[in-house]
Protein backbone atom coordinates (compact mmCIF):
# COMPACT_ATOMS: atom_id res chain seq x y z
CA UNK A 1 0.00 0.00 0.00
CA UNK A 2 2.99 2.54 0.50
CA UNK A 3 4.66 2.12 -3.00
CA UNK A 4 0.72 2.81 -4.51
CA UNK A 5 0.16 5.68 -1.58
CA UNK A 6 3.30 7.16 -2.82
CA UNK A 7 2.58 7.22 -6.37
CA UNK A 8 -1.05 8.34 -5.89
CA UNK A 9 1.02 11.38 -4.04
CA UNK A 10 3.38 12.31 -6.63
CA UNK A 11 0.99 11.58 -9.21
CA UNK A 12 -1.14 14.38 -7.39
CA UNK A 13 2.20 16.64 -6.88
CA UNK A 14 3.22 16.46 -10.73
CA UNK A 15 -0.46 17.22 -11.74
CA UNK A 16 -0.30 20.27 -9.52
CA UNK A 17 2.74 21.57 -10.47
CA UNK A 18 1.49 21.08 -14.50
CA UNK A 19 -1.20 23.02 -13.06
CA UNK A 20 0.33 26.02 -11.52
CA UNK A 21 3.00 25.95 -15.24
CA UNK A 22 0.33 26.00 -17.46
CA UNK A 23 -1.42 28.37 -14.90
CA UNK A 24 1.12 30.91 -14.83
CA UNK A 25 2.00 30.32 -18.86
CA UNK A 26 -2.19 31.20 -19.67
CA UNK A 27 -2.22 34.17 -17.30
CA UNK A 28 1.54 35.37 -18.86
CA UNK A 29 0.47 34.84 -22.37
CA UNK A 30 -3.20 36.49 -21.75
CA UNK A 31 -1.85 39.51 -20.29
CA UNK A 32 0.19 40.08 -23.25
CA UNK A 33 -2.78 39.33 -25.15
CA UNK A 34 -4.92 41.67 -22.92
CA UNK A 35 -2.53 44.34 -23.65
CA UNK A 36 -1.97 44.01 -27.55
CA UNK A 37 -5.78 43.65 -27.28
CA UNK A 38 -6.30 46.96 -25.96
CA UNK A 39 -3.81 48.26 -27.74
CA UNK A 40 -6.15 47.21 -31.15
CA UNK A 41 -9.11 48.62 -29.33
CA UNK A 42 -7.42 52.13 -28.56
CA UNK A 43 -6.68 52.00 -32.26
CA UNK A 44 -10.21 51.39 -32.98
CA UNK A 45 -11.31 53.95 -30.80
CA UNK A 46 -8.90 56.21 -32.66
CA UNK A 47 -10.30 55.46 -36.04
CA UNK A 48 -13.71 55.84 -34.77
CA UNK A 49 -13.09 59.38 -33.54
CA UNK A 50 -11.22 60.48 -36.62
CA UNK A 51 -13.87 59.19 -38.61
CA UNK A 52 -16.20 61.48 -37.05
CA UNK A 53 -13.69 64.44 -37.29
CA UNK A 54 -13.13 64.04 -40.76
CA UNK A 55 -17.09 64.14 -41.49
CA UNK A 56 -17.29 67.27 -39.46
CA UNK A 57 -14.14 68.82 -41.68
CA UNK A 58 -15.86 67.32 -45.09
CA UNK A 59 -19.42 69.33 -44.00
CA UNK A 60 -17.05 72.27 -42.88
CA UNK A 61 -15.47 72.44 -46.34
CA UNK A 62 -18.73 72.64 -47.90
CA UNK A 63 -20.01 75.17 -45.88
CA UNK A 64 -16.75 77.27 -47.21
CA UNK A 65 -17.53 75.66 -50.52
CA UNK A 66 -21.39 76.59 -50.67
CA UNK A 67 -20.16 80.19 -50.10
CA UNK A 68 -17.39 80.37 -52.54
CA UNK A 69 -19.87 78.70 -55.29
CA UNK A 70 -22.35 81.18 -54.29
CA UNK A 71 -19.92 84.11 -54.99
CA UNK A 72 -18.72 82.40 -58.56
CA UNK A 73 -22.40 82.10 -59.31
CA UNK A 74 -22.84 85.51 -58.98
CA UNK A 75 -20.22 86.49 -61.01
CA UNK A 76 -22.16 84.51 -63.60
CA UNK A 77 -25.42 85.99 -63.41
CA UNK A 78 -23.67 89.35 -63.53
CA UNK A 79 -22.07 88.04 -66.12
CA UNK A 80 -25.45 87.34 -67.85
CA UNK A 81 -26.83 90.63 -66.74
CA UNK A 82 -23.91 92.77 -68.45
CA UNK A 83 -24.89 91.02 -71.44
CA UNK A 84 -28.23 91.67 -71.48
CA UNK A 85 -27.69 95.30 -70.19
CA UNK A 86 -25.71 95.59 -73.70
CA UNK A 87 -27.95 94.19 -76.17
CA UNK A 88 -30.91 96.04 -75.31
CA UNK A 89 -28.70 99.71 -73.38
CA UNK A 90 -30.91 102.66 -72.72
CA UNK A 91 -30.07 105.93 -73.84
CA UNK A 92 -29.17 107.45 -70.34
CA UNK A 93 -27.04 104.28 -69.67
CA UNK A 94 -23.23 104.33 -69.00
CA UNK A 95 -21.67 101.68 -70.22
CA UNK A 96 -18.61 101.95 -69.51
CA UNK A 97 -18.61 99.43 -66.27
CA UNK A 98 -20.33 97.20 -67.98
CA UNK A 99 -18.05 96.26 -70.95
CA UNK A 100 -15.15 96.79 -68.45
CA UNK A 101 -17.07 94.27 -66.40
CA UNK A 102 -17.51 91.79 -69.48
CA UNK A 103 -13.94 92.22 -70.71
CA UNK A 104 -12.57 91.65 -67.12
CA UNK A 105 -14.16 88.30 -67.01
CA UNK A 106 -11.16 85.19 -66.61
CA UNK A 107 -13.23 82.29 -65.42
CA UNK A 108 -16.44 82.05 -67.00
CA UNK A 109 -16.27 80.27 -69.87
CA UNK A 110 -18.27 82.23 -73.17
CA UNK A 111 -19.51 81.04 -76.47
CA UNK A 112 -20.71 83.68 -79.40
CA UNK A 113 -22.57 82.92 -82.36
CA UNK A 114 -24.31 84.51 -85.33
CA UNK A 115 -27.69 83.29 -86.15
CA UNK A 116 -26.51 81.19 -89.08
CA UNK A 117 -24.82 79.19 -85.72
CA UNK A 118 -21.27 80.07 -86.61
CA UNK A 119 -18.67 80.60 -83.68
CA UNK A 120 -17.38 83.81 -83.52
CA UNK A 121 -16.09 84.36 -80.24
CA UNK A 122 -14.54 82.06 -77.28
CA UNK A 123 -13.87 83.40 -73.93
CA UNK A 124 -11.81 81.35 -71.06
CA UNK A 125 -12.00 77.98 -72.84
CA UNK A 126 -10.18 75.01 -71.16
CA UNK A 127 -6.41 75.61 -72.17
CA UNK A 128 -7.58 77.67 -74.56
CA UNK A 129 -9.35 74.31 -76.38
CA UNK A 130 -11.45 76.83 -78.94
CA UNK A 131 -9.76 75.08 -82.30
CA UNK A 132 -11.07 72.17 -81.08
CA UNK A 133 -14.74 71.26 -82.28
CA UNK A 134 -15.71 68.14 -80.65
CA UNK A 135 -14.52 70.08 -77.34
CA UNK A 136 -16.67 73.19 -78.36
CA UNK A 137 -19.76 71.66 -79.21
CA UNK A 138 -19.96 69.58 -75.92
CA UNK A 139 -19.22 72.41 -73.82
CA UNK A 140 -22.37 74.10 -76.18
CA UNK A 141 -24.37 71.39 -75.53
CA UNK A 142 -23.74 71.62 -71.78
CA UNK A 143 -24.27 75.66 -71.95
CA UNK A 144 -27.56 75.27 -73.55
CA UNK A 145 -29.09 72.52 -70.93
CA UNK A 146 -27.79 74.73 -68.09
CA UNK A 147 -28.59 78.61 -69.26
CA UNK A 148 -30.87 80.15 -71.77
CA UNK A 149 -28.55 82.11 -74.32
CA UNK A 150 -28.76 85.89 -74.22
CA UNK A 151 -29.44 87.01 -77.63
CA UNK A 152 -28.44 90.46 -79.54
CA UNK A 153 -31.10 90.51 -82.23
CA UNK A 154 -30.02 93.98 -83.86
CA UNK A 155 -26.72 92.13 -85.19
CA UNK A 156 -27.51 88.32 -84.74
CA UNK A 157 -25.54 87.44 -81.71
CA UNK A 158 -26.23 84.70 -79.29
CA UNK A 159 -23.84 84.35 -76.32
CA UNK A 160 -23.42 81.15 -74.59
CA UNK A 161 -22.13 80.78 -71.26
CA UNK A 162 -21.66 78.77 -68.13
CA UNK A 163 -21.02 78.50 -64.87
CA UNK A 164 -16.86 79.55 -63.80
CA UNK A 165 -14.13 76.41 -63.88
CA UNK A 166 -13.42 77.99 -59.97
CA UNK A 167 -17.07 76.89 -59.51
CA UNK A 168 -16.61 74.02 -61.42
CA UNK A 169 -13.36 73.05 -59.62
CA UNK A 170 -14.92 73.41 -56.25
CA UNK A 171 -17.71 71.32 -57.11
CA UNK A 172 -15.16 68.57 -58.51
CA UNK A 173 -13.27 69.04 -55.09
CA UNK A 174 -16.32 68.47 -52.66
CA UNK A 175 -17.41 65.08 -54.74
CA UNK A 176 -13.42 64.10 -54.88
CA UNK A 177 -13.35 64.91 -51.16
CA UNK A 178 -16.40 63.22 -50.24
CA UNK A 179 -15.96 59.93 -52.43
CA UNK A 180 -12.37 59.96 -50.99
CA UNK A 181 -13.78 59.89 -47.37
CA UNK A 182 -15.83 56.94 -48.15
CA UNK A 183 -13.17 54.86 -49.60
CA UNK A 184 -11.08 55.81 -47.24
CA UNK A 185 -13.32 54.93 -43.89
CA UNK A 186 -14.50 51.34 -46.12
CA UNK A 187 -10.56 51.18 -46.50
CA UNK A 188 -9.19 52.13 -43.70
CA UNK A 189 -5.75 51.97 -41.72
CA UNK A 190 -7.54 50.18 -38.61
CA UNK A 191 -8.34 47.58 -40.53
CA UNK A 192 -11.88 46.44 -39.38
CA UNK A 193 -14.88 45.24 -40.35
CA UNK A 194 -16.99 48.17 -42.08
CA UNK A 195 -20.22 48.32 -43.90
CA UNK A 196 -21.76 51.59 -44.23
CA UNK A 197 -25.56 52.10 -44.79
CA UNK A 198 -28.16 54.85 -45.42
CA UNK A 199 -30.68 56.15 -42.83
CA UNK A 200 -32.70 53.22 -42.39
CA UNK A 201 -29.80 51.03 -40.95
CA UNK A 202 -30.64 48.64 -43.88
CA UNK A 203 -29.41 49.21 -47.03
CA UNK A 204 -25.73 48.79 -47.24
CA UNK A 205 -24.21 50.99 -49.51
CA UNK A 206 -20.73 49.86 -49.66
CA UNK A 207 -18.58 47.03 -47.50
CA UNK A 208 -15.26 46.75 -46.52
CA UNK A 209 -12.67 44.06 -44.62
CA UNK A 210 -15.70 41.58 -44.82
CA UNK A 211 -14.47 38.72 -46.81
CA UNK A 212 -16.97 36.40 -47.77
CA UNK A 213 -19.95 38.52 -47.55
CA UNK A 214 -22.11 39.63 -50.56
CA UNK A 215 -24.56 42.15 -50.83
CA UNK A 216 -27.17 40.25 -52.77
CA UNK A 217 -27.01 38.06 -49.32
CA UNK A 218 -29.98 40.07 -47.27
CA UNK A 219 -30.10 37.66 -44.62
CA UNK A 220 -25.98 37.05 -44.09
CA UNK A 221 -25.81 41.21 -44.62
CA UNK A 222 -28.77 41.52 -42.02
CA UNK A 223 -26.84 39.37 -39.25
CA UNK A 224 -23.72 41.30 -39.91
CA UNK A 225 -25.19 44.20 -39.14
CA UNK A 226 -27.21 43.54 -35.93
CA UNK A 227 -23.98 41.26 -34.93
CA UNK A 228 -21.60 45.04 -35.21
CA UNK A 229 -24.38 47.12 -33.89
CA UNK A 230 -24.23 44.46 -30.50
CA UNK A 231 -20.42 45.06 -30.73
CA UNK A 232 -20.16 48.62 -31.30
CA UNK A 233 -22.71 51.99 -31.95
CA UNK A 234 -22.80 52.55 -35.24
CA UNK A 235 -21.38 55.90 -35.92
CA UNK A 236 -23.82 58.41 -37.95
CA UNK A 237 -22.52 60.74 -40.31
CA UNK A 238 -24.23 63.81 -42.52
CA UNK A 239 -22.75 64.49 -45.72
CA UNK A 240 -23.28 66.60 -48.54
CA UNK A 241 -25.59 65.63 -50.91
CA UNK A 242 -25.64 62.16 -49.09
CA UNK A 243 -27.80 62.50 -46.48
CA UNK A 244 -27.74 60.87 -43.24
CA UNK A 245 -25.29 57.48 -43.66
CA UNK A 246 -24.38 55.22 -40.59
CA UNK A 247 -21.27 53.33 -40.38
CA UNK A 248 -21.23 50.01 -38.91
CA UNK A 249 -17.50 48.44 -37.73
CA UNK A 250 -16.69 45.50 -35.23
CA UNK A 251 -13.37 44.65 -33.64
CA UNK A 252 -10.39 43.86 -36.28
CA UNK A 253 -9.67 40.38 -37.44
CA UNK A 254 -6.50 40.58 -34.75
CA UNK A 255 -8.21 41.65 -31.84
CA UNK A 256 -10.44 38.79 -32.14
CA UNK A 257 -8.01 36.35 -32.65
CA UNK A 258 -6.61 37.42 -29.70
CA UNK A 259 -9.35 36.76 -27.84
CA UNK A 260 -9.17 33.16 -28.58
CA UNK A 261 -5.05 32.95 -28.66
CA UNK A 262 -5.53 32.19 -24.32
CA UNK A 263 -8.50 29.09 -25.49
CA UNK A 264 -6.08 27.33 -28.32
CA UNK A 265 -2.97 27.44 -26.40
CA UNK A 266 -4.78 25.81 -23.73
CA UNK A 267 -5.37 23.12 -25.85
CA UNK A 268 -2.43 23.24 -27.55
CA UNK A 269 -0.92 22.27 -24.08
CA UNK A 270 -3.18 19.83 -23.48
CA UNK A 271 -3.11 17.93 -26.66
CA UNK A 272 0.80 18.10 -26.05
CA UNK A 273 0.61 16.68 -22.45
CA UNK A 274 -1.97 13.88 -23.61
CA UNK A 275 0.33 13.14 -26.32
CA UNK A 276 3.64 13.38 -23.82
CA UNK A 277 1.39 10.92 -21.42
CA UNK A 278 0.43 8.25 -24.06
CA UNK A 279 4.01 7.69 -25.41
CA UNK A 280 5.61 7.83 -22.08
CA UNK A 281 3.10 5.42 -21.25
CA UNK A 282 3.33 3.19 -23.45
CA UNK A 283 7.41 3.37 -22.34
CA UNK A 284 7.01 2.30 -19.00
CA UNK A 285 4.38 -0.48 -19.93
CA UNK A 286 6.83 -1.41 -22.01
CA UNK A 287 9.45 -1.59 -19.55
CA UNK A 288 6.92 -3.25 -17.08
CA UNK A 289 6.48 -6.14 -19.60
CA UNK A 290 10.36 -6.45 -20.01
CA UNK A 291 10.04 -6.91 -15.88
CA UNK A 292 7.66 -9.18 -15.87
CA UNK A 293 9.12 -11.67 -18.57
CA UNK A 294 12.68 -11.36 -17.15
CA UNK A 295 11.32 -12.27 -13.83
CA UNK A 296 9.00 -14.78 -14.58
CA UNK A 297 11.23 -16.44 -17.17
CA UNK A 298 14.64 -16.49 -14.43
CA UNK A 299 11.90 -17.67 -11.77
CA UNK A 300 10.92 -20.48 -14.19
CA UNK A 301 14.78 -21.13 -14.54
CA UNK A 302 15.57 -21.34 -10.94
CA UNK A 303 12.99 -23.80 -10.19
CA UNK A 304 13.86 -25.97 -12.68
CA UNK A 305 17.31 -26.84 -10.81
CA UNK A 306 15.23 -27.52 -7.38
CA UNK A 307 12.56 -29.32 -8.84
CA UNK A 308 14.40 -31.55 -10.87
CA UNK A 309 16.51 -32.81 -7.69
CA UNK A 310 13.27 -33.19 -5.89
CA UNK A 311 11.59 -35.72 -8.30
CA UNK A 312 15.09 -37.72 -8.02
CA UNK A 313 14.56 -37.46 -4.18
CA UNK A 314 11.09 -38.83 -4.65
CA UNK A 315 12.12 -41.59 -6.88
CA UNK A 316 14.45 -42.39 -4.34
CA UNK A 317 12.64 -42.43 -1.37
CA UNK A 318 9.88 -44.73 -3.58
CA UNK A 319 12.16 -47.01 -4.51
CA UNK A 320 13.62 -47.43 -0.61
CA UNK A 321 10.09 -48.91 0.63
CA UNK A 322 9.00 -45.36 2.01
CA UNK A 323 5.17 -45.04 3.04
CA UNK A 324 3.01 -44.82 -0.25
CA UNK A 325 0.88 -41.98 1.05
CA UNK A 326 3.92 -40.18 1.44
CA UNK A 327 4.90 -40.98 -1.58
CA UNK A 328 1.61 -39.44 -2.77
CA UNK A 329 2.05 -36.32 -1.00
CA UNK A 330 5.28 -35.34 -1.74
CA UNK A 331 3.96 -36.20 -5.71
CA UNK A 332 1.06 -34.08 -5.54
CA UNK A 333 3.86 -30.93 -4.55
CA UNK A 334 6.34 -32.00 -7.43
CA UNK A 335 3.41 -31.77 -9.92
CA UNK A 336 2.50 -28.15 -8.12
CA UNK A 337 5.43 -27.06 -8.44
CA UNK A 338 5.99 -28.32 -11.97
CA UNK A 339 2.76 -26.39 -12.48
CA UNK A 340 3.92 -22.90 -11.45
CA UNK A 341 7.21 -23.60 -13.48
CA UNK A 342 4.92 -23.89 -16.45
CA UNK A 343 2.74 -21.34 -15.78
CA UNK A 344 6.04 -18.85 -15.07
CA UNK A 345 7.77 -19.79 -18.29
CA UNK A 346 4.40 -19.00 -20.59
CA UNK A 347 4.95 -15.26 -19.12
CA UNK A 348 6.08 -13.43 -22.33
CA UNK A 349 5.19 -16.60 -24.83
CA UNK A 350 2.64 -17.30 -27.23
CA UNK A 351 -0.22 -18.99 -24.71
CA UNK A 352 -1.81 -22.09 -26.52
CA UNK A 353 -5.65 -21.56 -25.78
CA UNK A 354 -8.05 -24.52 -26.11
CA UNK A 355 -11.28 -25.25 -25.90
CA UNK A 356 -12.35 -25.99 -22.49
CA UNK A 357 -14.94 -26.95 -20.00
CA UNK A 358 -14.79 -23.77 -17.89
CA UNK A 359 -16.89 -25.52 -15.26
CA UNK A 360 -14.49 -28.93 -14.94
CA UNK A 361 -11.78 -26.13 -15.18
CA UNK A 362 -12.87 -23.95 -12.39
CA UNK A 363 -14.32 -27.29 -10.51
CA UNK A 364 -10.55 -28.82 -10.34
CA UNK A 365 -8.83 -25.62 -9.49
CA UNK A 366 -11.07 -25.42 -5.99
CA UNK A 367 -10.91 -28.95 -5.34
CA UNK A 368 -7.06 -28.26 -4.95
CA UNK A 369 -7.50 -24.90 -2.81
CA UNK A 370 -9.97 -26.15 -0.76
CA UNK A 371 -7.35 -28.26 1.09
CA UNK A 372 -5.03 -25.87 1.28
CA UNK A 373 -6.94 -22.43 2.67
CA UNK A 374 -8.71 -22.01 6.61
CA UNK A 375 -11.11 -24.93 6.94
CA UNK A 376 -13.79 -21.65 8.12
CA UNK A 377 -14.29 -20.99 4.71
CA UNK A 378 -16.87 -22.19 2.78
CA UNK A 379 -16.80 -22.70 -0.87
CA UNK A 380 -19.92 -22.87 -2.94
CA UNK A 381 -19.78 -24.20 -6.98
CA UNK A 382 -23.18 -22.97 -9.46
CA UNK A 383 -22.46 -24.75 -12.29
CA UNK A 384 -24.96 -24.42 -15.85
CA UNK A 385 -26.87 -27.30 -16.99
CA UNK A 386 -24.82 -27.60 -20.32
CA UNK A 387 -20.96 -27.50 -20.39
CA UNK A 388 -19.90 -23.91 -21.01
CA UNK A 389 -16.86 -23.93 -23.45
CA UNK A 390 -14.28 -20.55 -23.64
CA UNK A 391 -10.31 -21.11 -24.92
CA UNK A 392 -8.20 -20.94 -22.17
CA UNK A 393 -4.64 -21.67 -21.22
CA UNK A 394 -6.12 -24.07 -18.38
CA UNK A 395 -2.49 -23.79 -16.51
CA UNK A 396 -2.77 -19.91 -16.36
CA UNK A 397 -6.39 -19.80 -15.73
CA UNK A 398 -5.79 -21.83 -12.71
CA UNK A 399 -3.47 -19.20 -11.40
CA UNK A 400 -5.78 -16.76 -11.71
CA UNK A 401 -8.23 -18.60 -9.65
CA UNK A 402 -5.64 -18.90 -7.33
CA UNK A 403 -4.93 -15.54 -6.89
CA UNK A 404 -8.67 -14.58 -7.02
CA UNK A 405 -9.47 -17.26 -4.08
CA UNK A 406 -6.37 -16.19 -1.97
CA UNK A 407 -7.39 -12.79 -2.18
CA UNK A 408 -10.77 -13.44 -1.07
CA UNK A 409 -9.71 -16.04 1.91
CA UNK A 410 -7.39 -12.65 3.17
CA UNK A 411 -10.58 -10.17 2.18
CA UNK A 412 -12.64 -12.69 4.59
CA UNK A 413 -9.64 -13.10 7.12
CA UNK A 414 -9.83 -17.00 6.93
CA UNK A 415 -13.41 -17.17 7.99
CA UNK A 416 -16.69 -16.98 5.53
CA UNK A 417 -17.95 -18.08 2.05
CA UNK A 418 -16.36 -18.28 -1.48
CA UNK A 419 -19.22 -18.76 -4.44
CA UNK A 420 -17.97 -19.65 -8.18
CA UNK A 421 -20.96 -18.92 -10.89
CA UNK A 422 -20.33 -20.02 -14.30
CA UNK A 423 -22.75 -18.88 -16.53
CA UNK A 424 -23.23 -17.94 -20.40
CA UNK A 425 -24.32 -14.37 -20.87
CA UNK A 426 -24.74 -12.31 -24.37
CA UNK A 427 -22.46 -15.02 -26.25
CA UNK A 428 -19.82 -14.58 -23.25
CA UNK A 429 -18.36 -17.13 -21.06
CA UNK A 430 -18.64 -15.57 -17.20
CA UNK A 431 -16.73 -16.21 -14.42
CA UNK A 432 -17.77 -14.81 -11.29
CA UNK A 433 -16.04 -15.19 -7.93
CA UNK A 434 -18.21 -13.95 -4.85
CA UNK A 435 -17.04 -13.36 -1.49
CA UNK A 436 -18.15 -11.70 2.39
CA UNK A 437 -14.98 -10.00 3.32
CA UNK A 438 -14.53 -6.72 4.15
CA UNK A 439 -15.41 -4.78 0.41
CA UNK A 440 -14.08 -2.13 -1.91
CA UNK A 441 -14.44 1.40 -1.92
CA UNK A 442 -15.83 2.10 -5.06
CA UNK A 443 -12.88 4.67 -5.79
CA UNK A 444 -10.71 1.85 -6.06
CA UNK A 445 -12.34 -0.84 -8.16
CA UNK A 446 -9.67 -0.26 -10.99
CA UNK A 447 -6.86 1.13 -8.48
CA UNK A 448 -6.87 -2.85 -6.71
CA UNK A 449 -5.36 -4.35 -10.81
CA UNK A 450 -2.50 -1.62 -10.77
CA UNK A 451 0.78 -2.92 -9.31
CA UNK A 452 1.90 -1.92 -5.92
CA UNK A 453 -1.53 -1.88 -4.45
CA UNK A 454 -2.05 -3.95 -1.05
CA UNK A 455 -4.02 -4.03 1.91
CA UNK A 456 -1.19 -6.23 3.31
CA UNK A 457 1.53 -4.61 5.18
CA UNK A 458 3.84 -7.31 4.02
CA UNK A 459 1.83 -7.37 -0.15
CA UNK A 460 3.90 -6.76 -3.13
CA UNK A 461 1.00 -5.48 -4.86
CA UNK A 462 1.40 -8.42 -7.81
CA UNK A 463 -1.32 -10.39 -7.24
CA UNK A 464 -4.41 -8.92 -9.24
CA UNK A 465 -1.64 -6.81 -11.60
CA UNK A 466 -0.86 -10.23 -12.87
CA UNK A 467 -4.54 -11.44 -13.12
CA UNK A 468 -5.13 -8.63 -14.89
CA UNK A 469 -2.47 -9.39 -17.40
CA UNK A 470 -3.65 -13.00 -18.02
CA UNK A 471 -7.02 -12.40 -18.84
CA UNK A 472 -5.99 -9.37 -20.99
CA UNK A 473 -3.52 -10.27 -22.68
CA UNK A 474 -3.39 -13.94 -23.01
CA UNK A 475 -7.07 -14.21 -23.17
CA UNK A 476 -8.14 -11.36 -24.44
CA UNK A 477 -10.84 -11.56 -22.17
CA UNK A 478 -11.70 -8.86 -19.48
CA UNK A 479 -11.85 -8.80 -15.26
CA UNK A 480 -13.29 -5.97 -13.05
CA UNK A 481 -14.81 -5.51 -9.82
CA UNK A 482 -19.01 -6.47 -10.68
CA UNK A 483 -20.15 -5.52 -7.40
CA UNK A 484 -18.59 -4.53 -3.48
CA UNK A 485 -20.27 -3.19 -0.57
CA UNK A 486 -17.72 -2.21 2.08
CA UNK A 487 -18.42 -5.43 5.24
CA UNK A 488 -20.23 -7.28 2.39
CA UNK A 489 -18.07 -8.80 0.11
CA UNK A 490 -16.89 -8.52 -3.64
CA UNK A 491 -18.00 -9.96 -6.78
CA UNK A 492 -15.09 -9.95 -9.75
CA UNK A 493 -16.51 -10.92 -12.92
CA UNK A 494 -14.14 -12.38 -15.88
CA UNK A 495 -15.65 -12.31 -19.21
CA UNK A 496 -14.19 -14.62 -22.22
CA UNK A 497 -15.79 -14.75 -25.74
CA UNK A 498 -17.76 -17.90 -25.82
Amino acid sequence: MNLYSNKQRWKLVLFAIALVIVGVTLWYSNHIAGRIREQEREKVELWSEAIQRRAELVNFTEELFVELRAEERKKADLLAKAYQIISDPSDQSDLTFVTDYIWGNTTIPILIYNESGKLLYTANLEDRRSADKAYVDSLLRVMKEKYEPIRFPDVGLRVYYNDSYLFMELQQTMDDLIHSFISETVINSAAVPVMVTDSTRKNVLSIGNVPGLALSDSTAVSKRLEQMSRQNTPIAISLPGQGLEFIFYEDSEVLRQLRLFPVFQLILVGVFLVISYLIFSTFRKAEQNQVWVGMAKETAHQLGTPLSSLMAWTALLQAQGVDASVITELNKDVDRLRTITDRFSKIGSSSDLNRTDLGAAVVEALDYLKVRVSSRVTFHMSLPDEPVFAAINVPLFGWVLENLVKNAVDAMEGEGELTARIFEESGKAVVEVSDTGKGIPRGLWKTVFEPGYTTRKRGWGLGLSLVRRIIREYHNGKIFVKHSEIGKGTTFRIEFMG
